[in-house]
C-alpha cells in the first residue's frame, strides 16, 4: 500500500526517544508536520539526515513546522542517537514496522545481492488538517531537508 499527496495521513501512536507516548493526532493544528522514515540510527547516511534536520530545526520552528523521525530502532539506539548528536526532535519506534508499512515504506530493498525488506527513505508533510502535503520517496540525503524546508515555506504564502 502506498500513501499519496491529498489523502488523509494515517494516524499512528509509538513511543518516542523521550520515553513519552506519541500520535499522530496530537499534531493536528500545527501548521506541518515533517514525518520522516529512516532505515537506522547511527548509519552514515541517517546520521546526516538527522544532522541537517538538525541544523534546520529552529527555520522549521519559525514556520510552525514539527520534525518527527521514525525508523524500526529500539527506544534506547534513539535514545543514544538523540545524545549523541543533540537531535531537538523526537524519534519514534516503529519495531514492528506497522507505521512504516502503513505509509507505504517498509519495501524490498537490494544490497550487495541481498535482498531484505526494510525503510525506504521517504519523508510526508502534514498539514493542520492532517492530509498529506508532500511525499518524497527513495530519497537521497544531500539538499533533501532544505527542499523540504522550501516546500513548507512555500505553503505559508
Amino acid at each position: 500500500m502506498s500513501i499519496e499527496e491529498k489523502a488523509l495521513a494515517p494516524d499512528f501512536t509509538l513511543q518516542a526517544s523521550n520515553g513519552e507516548t506519541v500520535s499522530l493526532s496530537q499534531f493536528k493544528g500545527k501548521k506541518h508536520v515533517v514525518l520522516y522514515f529512516y532505515p537506522k540510527d547511527m548509519t552514515p547516511g541517517c546520521t546526516t539526515q538527522a544532522c541537517d534536520f538538525k541544523e534546520h530545526h529552529e527555520s522549521f520552528a519559525d514556520v510552525d513546522a514539527v520534525i518527527i523521525g521514525v525508523s524500526p530502532d529500539p527506544l534506547d539506539k534513539h535514545q543514544k542517537f538523540v545524545d549523541k548528536y543533540e537531535l531537538p526532535f523526537l524519534l519514534l519506534v516503529d519495531e514492528d514496522h506497522q507505521v512504516a508499512e502503513s505509509y507505504g515504506v517498509w519495501t524490498l530493498k537490494k544490497n550487495f545481492g541481498k535482498e531484505y525488506m526494510g525503510i525506504e527513505r521517504s519523508t510526508f508533510v502534514i498539514n493542520k488538517e492532517g492530509m498529506i502535503e508532500k511525499v518524497w520517496r527513495k530519497v537521497k540525503v544531500k539538499g533533501h531537508v532544505e527542499e523540504a524546508l522550501a516546500f513548507v515555506r512555500e505553503q505559508m504564502n
